[in-house]
Protein backbone atom coordinates (compact mmCIF):
# COMPACT_ATOMS: atom_id res chain seq x y z
CA UNK A 1 0.00 0.00 0.00
CA UNK A 2 3.16 2.67 0.82
CA UNK A 3 0.90 4.99 2.40
CA UNK A 4 3.49 6.13 4.44
CA UNK A 5 0.81 7.16 7.07
CA UNK A 6 3.78 6.74 9.50
CA UNK A 7 5.24 9.82 7.90
CA UNK A 8 2.36 12.29 7.42
CA UNK A 9 -0.83 13.19 8.08
CA UNK A 10 -1.78 14.30 4.28
CA UNK A 11 -5.12 11.74 4.11
CA UNK A 12 -7.30 12.91 1.78
CA UNK A 13 -11.02 13.69 3.69
CA UNK A 14 -14.13 12.35 1.72
CA UNK A 15 -16.67 14.78 3.03
CA UNK A 16 -19.97 13.72 2.05
CA UNK A 17 -21.51 17.07 0.65
CA UNK A 18 -23.26 15.32 -1.27
CA UNK A 19 -23.13 15.08 -5.34
CA UNK A 20 -23.34 19.07 -5.07
CA UNK A 21 -19.28 19.28 -4.64
CA UNK A 22 -17.67 22.96 -4.68
CA UNK A 23 -17.26 25.25 -7.62
CA UNK A 24 -13.89 24.02 -8.44
CA UNK A 25 -15.36 20.70 -8.75
CA UNK A 26 -17.74 21.97 -11.10
CA UNK A 27 -17.30 20.78 -15.14
CA UNK A 28 -16.04 23.77 -17.65
CA UNK A 29 -18.86 25.67 -18.34
CA UNK A 30 -21.50 25.52 -14.77
CA UNK A 31 -22.89 28.68 -14.00
CA UNK A 32 -23.82 27.22 -10.57
CA UNK A 33 -27.32 27.02 -11.14
CA UNK A 34 -28.99 23.76 -10.72
CA UNK A 35 -29.07 21.31 -13.36
CA UNK A 36 -33.10 22.28 -14.30
CA UNK A 37 -31.97 26.01 -14.26
CA UNK A 38 -28.93 25.33 -16.24
CA UNK A 39 -30.80 22.88 -19.19
CA UNK A 40 -34.05 25.69 -19.60
CA UNK A 41 -30.89 28.25 -19.94
CA UNK A 42 -29.60 26.67 -23.20
CA UNK A 43 -33.30 25.77 -24.14
CA UNK A 44 -33.56 29.29 -23.73
CA UNK A 45 -30.43 29.82 -26.10
CA UNK A 46 -31.60 27.98 -28.48
CA UNK A 47 -35.54 29.33 -28.55
CA UNK A 48 -35.18 33.30 -27.40
CA UNK A 49 -37.11 32.62 -24.02
CA UNK A 50 -37.23 35.81 -21.87
CA UNK A 51 -36.21 35.43 -18.06
CA UNK A 52 -39.13 35.21 -17.11
CA UNK A 53 -40.21 32.40 -18.94
CA UNK A 54 -37.24 30.04 -18.34
CA UNK A 55 -38.05 31.12 -14.67
CA UNK A 56 -41.63 30.15 -14.96
CA UNK A 57 -40.40 26.64 -16.65
CA UNK A 58 -38.33 25.96 -13.68
CA UNK A 59 -40.60 26.63 -10.81
CA UNK A 60 -43.32 24.91 -12.60
CA UNK A 61 -40.70 21.92 -12.79
CA UNK A 62 -39.57 22.18 -9.37
CA UNK A 63 -43.14 22.24 -8.12
CA UNK A 64 -43.64 18.92 -10.24
CA UNK A 65 -40.82 17.41 -8.86
CA UNK A 66 -42.17 18.18 -5.39
CA UNK A 67 -45.43 16.60 -5.51
CA UNK A 68 -43.41 13.44 -6.53
CA UNK A 69 -41.45 13.21 -3.70
CA UNK A 70 -44.20 14.24 -1.19
CA UNK A 71 -46.39 11.36 -2.67
CA UNK A 72 -43.38 8.97 -2.15
CA UNK A 73 -42.83 10.23 0.90
CA UNK A 74 -46.59 10.24 2.18
CA UNK A 75 -47.10 6.66 0.58
CA UNK A 76 -43.50 5.24 2.29
CA UNK A 77 -44.33 6.79 5.82
CA UNK A 78 -46.79 3.80 6.37
CA UNK A 79 -44.40 0.96 5.14
CA UNK A 80 -44.03 -1.52 7.20
CA UNK A 81 -40.84 -0.79 9.70
CA UNK A 82 -40.35 2.72 8.75
CA UNK A 83 -39.77 5.84 11.18
CA UNK A 84 -40.40 9.10 10.94
CA UNK A 85 -38.52 12.10 12.40
CA UNK A 86 -40.34 15.52 13.97
CA UNK A 87 -37.99 16.93 10.42
CA UNK A 88 -39.79 14.77 8.25
CA UNK A 89 -36.91 12.44 7.86
CA UNK A 90 -37.58 9.23 7.18
CA UNK A 91 -35.57 5.93 8.04
CA UNK A 92 -35.53 2.03 8.44
CA UNK A 93 -33.31 -0.05 10.61
CA UNK A 94 -31.48 -2.81 8.45
CA UNK A 95 -28.90 -4.36 11.20
CA UNK A 96 -27.94 -3.65 14.45
CA UNK A 97 -24.30 -3.41 15.32
CA UNK A 98 -22.92 -5.04 18.64
CA UNK A 99 -24.23 -3.69 21.97
CA UNK A 100 -21.74 -1.09 23.21
CA UNK A 101 -20.99 0.54 19.66
CA UNK A 102 -20.52 4.59 20.13
CA UNK A 103 -23.09 6.73 18.51
CA UNK A 104 -21.91 10.11 17.35
CA UNK A 105 -22.54 14.10 17.62
CA UNK A 106 -23.03 16.69 14.77
CA UNK A 107 -19.07 17.33 15.76
CA UNK A 108 -18.05 14.21 15.24
CA UNK A 109 -15.95 12.88 12.55
CA UNK A 110 -17.44 9.44 10.87
CA UNK A 111 -16.34 7.12 8.93
CA UNK A 112 -18.90 5.08 6.84
CA UNK A 113 -20.08 2.92 3.69
CA UNK A 114 -23.07 4.32 1.95
CA UNK A 115 -24.98 3.92 -1.45
CA UNK A 116 -27.29 6.78 -2.46
CA UNK A 117 -30.30 6.28 -4.75
CA UNK A 118 -33.14 8.38 -6.39
CA UNK A 119 -36.54 7.15 -5.87
CA UNK A 120 -36.67 5.27 -8.65
CA UNK A 121 -33.60 3.48 -8.03
CA UNK A 122 -30.86 5.29 -10.22
CA UNK A 123 -27.35 5.04 -8.21
CA UNK A 124 -25.82 8.75 -7.91
CA UNK A 125 -23.29 7.69 -5.37
CA UNK A 126 -21.55 5.06 -3.63
CA UNK A 127 -18.51 4.74 -1.02
CA UNK A 128 -18.78 0.82 -2.08
CA UNK A 129 -18.12 1.24 -5.93
CA UNK A 130 -15.02 2.95 -5.10
CA UNK A 131 -13.85 0.49 -2.92
CA UNK A 132 -13.04 2.65 0.35
CA UNK A 133 -14.94 3.95 2.96
CA UNK A 134 -15.91 7.67 3.15
CA UNK A 135 -14.95 9.82 6.35
CA UNK A 136 -16.34 12.93 6.90
CA UNK A 137 -17.18 15.57 9.90
CA UNK A 138 -21.19 15.06 10.11
CA UNK A 139 -21.77 18.62 10.28
CA UNK A 140 -20.52 18.97 7.27
CA UNK A 141 -22.78 16.96 5.44
CA UNK A 142 -26.19 17.54 4.04
CA UNK A 143 -28.60 17.99 7.38
CA UNK A 144 -30.81 14.67 6.39
CA UNK A 145 -26.89 13.23 7.07
CA UNK A 146 -26.28 15.25 9.92
CA UNK A 147 -29.37 14.21 11.67
CA UNK A 148 -30.17 10.53 10.45
CA UNK A 149 -26.37 8.83 11.52
CA UNK A 150 -26.60 10.71 14.92
CA UNK A 151 -29.31 7.76 15.22
CA UNK A 152 -27.09 5.01 14.77
CA UNK A 153 -24.37 3.52 16.80
CA UNK A 154 -21.07 1.80 15.28
CA UNK A 155 -22.11 -1.55 13.29
CA UNK A 156 -25.93 -0.20 12.60
CA UNK A 157 -26.74 -0.10 8.98
CA UNK A 158 -29.95 2.32 8.51
CA UNK A 159 -32.06 3.20 5.14
CA UNK A 160 -32.88 7.04 5.04
CA UNK A 161 -35.24 8.54 3.02
CA UNK A 162 -34.84 12.45 3.04
CA UNK A 163 -37.27 14.90 1.98
CA UNK A 164 -36.02 17.86 0.20
CA UNK A 165 -35.60 20.30 2.15
CA UNK A 166 -33.29 17.91 4.30
CA UNK A 167 -31.25 17.43 0.75
CA UNK A 168 -30.52 19.82 -1.60
CA UNK A 169 -33.84 21.64 -1.85
CA UNK A 170 -35.04 23.33 -4.82
CA UNK A 171 -31.79 24.02 -6.43
CA UNK A 172 -31.08 20.05 -7.07
CA UNK A 173 -27.85 19.07 -6.75
CA UNK A 174 -24.31 19.39 -9.13
CA UNK A 175 -25.42 21.05 -12.55
CA UNK A 176 -26.07 18.16 -14.76
CA UNK A 177 -25.87 15.63 -12.28
CA UNK A 178 -28.97 13.26 -11.60
CA UNK A 179 -30.48 14.91 -8.28
CA UNK A 180 -32.83 17.71 -9.83
CA UNK A 181 -35.17 19.79 -8.06
CA UNK A 182 -37.03 18.62 -4.88
CA UNK A 183 -35.73 15.48 -5.27
CA UNK A 184 -36.14 12.84 -2.54
CA UNK A 185 -33.18 10.58 -1.92
CA UNK A 186 -32.38 7.33 -0.75
CA UNK A 187 -29.18 6.37 1.25
CA UNK A 188 -28.18 2.83 2.54
CA UNK A 189 -25.91 3.94 5.47
CA UNK A 190 -23.37 1.37 7.16
CA UNK A 191 -21.69 3.28 9.89
CA UNK A 192 -18.42 1.87 10.87
CA UNK A 193 -16.73 4.17 13.44
CA UNK A 194 -17.11 7.09 15.18
CA UNK A 195 -13.77 9.86 15.91
CA UNK A 196 -14.31 11.03 18.71
CA UNK A 197 -11.26 12.27 20.53
CA UNK A 198 -12.35 11.56 24.33
CA UNK A 199 -14.13 8.17 22.79
CA UNK A 200 -10.63 7.49 21.34
CA UNK A 201 -8.67 8.36 24.26
CA UNK A 202 -11.18 6.58 26.58
CA UNK A 203 -10.62 3.43 24.14
CA UNK A 204 -6.72 3.39 23.53
CA UNK A 205 -5.71 3.64 27.80
CA UNK A 206 -8.33 0.80 27.87
CA UNK A 207 -6.97 -0.99 25.30
CA UNK A 208 -2.97 0.08 26.68
CA UNK A 209 -3.72 -0.77 30.34
CA UNK A 210 -4.93 -4.22 29.37
CA UNK A 211 -2.65 -5.06 26.65
CA UNK A 212 0.92 -4.24 29.50
CA UNK A 213 -0.13 -7.02 31.57
CA UNK A 214 -0.17 -9.58 28.75
CA UNK A 215 3.04 -12.19 28.33
CA UNK A 216 6.44 -10.37 26.48
CA UNK A 217 4.82 -7.24 26.34
CA UNK A 218 7.21 -4.51 27.62
CA UNK A 219 6.86 -0.78 28.29
CA UNK A 220 9.17 2.22 27.84
CA UNK A 221 9.30 5.23 30.18
CA UNK A 222 7.47 7.05 27.41
CA UNK A 223 4.77 4.65 27.42
CA UNK A 224 5.78 2.84 24.15
CA UNK A 225 4.54 -1.07 24.77
CA UNK A 226 6.18 -3.66 22.16
CA UNK A 227 6.65 -7.49 21.82
CA UNK A 228 9.51 -8.88 20.45
CA UNK A 229 8.38 -11.50 17.77
CA UNK A 230 11.74 -12.83 16.00
CA UNK A 231 15.07 -11.83 16.69
CA UNK A 232 17.48 -11.32 13.80
CA UNK A 233 21.35 -12.18 14.04
CA UNK A 234 23.13 -11.64 17.02
CA UNK A 235 25.63 -8.63 15.35
CA UNK A 236 22.88 -6.73 13.21
CA UNK A 237 23.26 -2.99 13.80
CA UNK A 238 21.11 -0.72 15.85
CA UNK A 239 20.49 2.79 14.14
CA UNK A 240 20.22 6.36 15.65
CA UNK A 241 17.55 8.48 15.46
CA UNK A 242 19.48 10.23 12.69
CA UNK A 243 19.68 7.28 10.71
CA UNK A 244 17.59 5.90 7.47
CA UNK A 245 16.49 2.13 7.79
CA UNK A 246 14.84 0.00 5.76
CA UNK A 247 11.48 -1.75 6.92
CA UNK A 248 8.94 -3.91 6.44
CA UNK A 249 5.66 -2.98 8.53
CA UNK A 250 2.48 -3.21 8.66
CA UNK A 251 -0.30 -1.10 10.87
CA UNK A 252 -3.41 -1.72 12.37
CA UNK A 253 -6.21 0.11 14.71
CA UNK A 254 -6.98 -1.62 17.92
CA UNK A 255 -9.64 -2.95 16.14
CA UNK A 256 -7.63 -4.70 13.70
CA UNK A 257 -8.30 -2.54 11.09
CA UNK A 258 -5.39 -2.42 8.72
CA UNK A 259 -4.31 1.38 7.07
CA UNK A 260 -1.02 0.86 6.03
CA UNK A 261 1.40 -1.82 4.65
CA UNK A 262 4.71 -2.08 2.77
CA UNK A 263 3.16 -4.96 0.84
CA UNK A 264 4.99 -7.76 -0.89
CA UNK A 265 7.29 -5.91 -2.25
CA UNK A 266 10.92 -4.14 -1.36
CA UNK A 267 11.11 -2.56 1.49
CA UNK A 268 10.07 1.02 2.13
CA UNK A 269 13.08 3.37 3.27
CA UNK A 270 12.91 6.55 5.16
CA UNK A 271 15.02 8.60 8.17
CA UNK A 272 14.13 7.48 11.52
CA UNK A 273 13.79 11.34 12.96
CA UNK A 274 10.91 11.87 10.52
CA UNK A 275 8.36 9.91 11.40
CA UNK A 276 5.53 9.85 14.11
CA UNK A 277 7.77 9.72 17.84
CA UNK A 278 6.43 5.79 18.37
CA UNK A 279 8.42 4.77 15.28
CA UNK A 280 11.54 6.96 15.63
CA UNK A 281 11.83 5.71 19.84
CA UNK A 282 10.76 1.85 19.16
CA UNK A 283 13.12 1.18 15.95
CA UNK A 284 15.84 2.02 18.34
CA UNK A 285 15.35 -0.57 20.18
CA UNK A 286 15.68 -3.35 17.16
CA UNK A 287 18.41 -4.32 15.50
CA UNK A 288 18.88 -5.62 12.04
CA UNK A 289 16.42 -8.83 11.46
CA UNK A 290 14.19 -8.10 14.21
CA UNK A 291 10.54 -8.35 14.50
CA UNK A 292 8.71 -6.42 16.75
CA UNK A 293 5.25 -5.29 17.34
CA UNK A 294 4.99 -2.15 18.64
CA UNK A 295 1.72 -0.72 20.37
CA UNK A 296 1.48 3.35 20.21
CA UNK A 297 -0.27 5.32 22.99
CA UNK A 298 -1.81 8.19 20.95
CA UNK A 299 0.25 10.94 21.94
CA UNK A 300 3.23 9.35 20.33
CA UNK A 301 1.23 8.68 17.56
CA UNK A 302 -1.08 11.34 15.62
CA UNK A 303 -2.30 12.57 19.16
CA UNK A 304 -5.88 14.27 19.10
CA UNK A 305 -5.49 15.77 15.08
CA UNK A 306 -5.44 12.27 13.85
CA UNK A 307 -4.94 12.00 10.17
CA UNK A 308 -7.31 14.63 7.70
CA UNK A 309 -10.44 12.52 6.90
CA UNK A 310 -9.05 9.11 8.17
CA UNK A 311 -7.98 6.82 8.40
CA UNK A 312 -6.67 7.64 11.80
CA UNK A 313 -8.97 9.31 14.21
CA UNK A 314 -8.16 11.44 16.83
CA UNK A 315 -6.07 10.33 20.08
CA UNK A 316 -5.92 6.60 18.73
CA UNK A 317 -3.67 4.59 19.69
CA UNK A 318 -1.94 2.56 16.57
CA UNK A 319 -0.25 -0.81 16.25
CA UNK A 320 2.25 -1.54 13.96
CA UNK A 321 4.35 -4.79 13.16
CA UNK A 322 8.02 -3.89 11.99
CA UNK A 323 10.86 -6.16 10.64
CA UNK A 324 13.90 -3.98 10.61
CA UNK A 325 15.87 -5.16 7.26
CA UNK A 326 18.55 -2.93 7.08
CA UNK A 327 20.02 0.73 8.65
CA UNK A 328 21.88 2.84 6.32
Amino acid sequence: MRNFWIMTVGAVALALTGCGGSDKDKPEGATGQSAAEEGTETQASAGKKSRAERKAEFEKLAAERLAVADKFLAENAVREGVKVTDSGLQYMVLEQGPEGGATPVSTDLVVVHYVGTLKDGVEFDSSRARGAAAAFRLNAVIPGWTEGVQLMSEGDRYRFFVPPDLAYGERGGRPGGPIGPNDALIFDVELLKVQNPDLNLAAAKKFLDENAKKDGVKMTPSGLQYQVITEGKDDGASPKATDVVQVHYRGTLINGTEFDSSGAGEPIEFPLNRVIGGWTEGVQLMSEGDKYRFFIPPDLAYGEAGTQGGPIGPNEALIFDVELVAVK
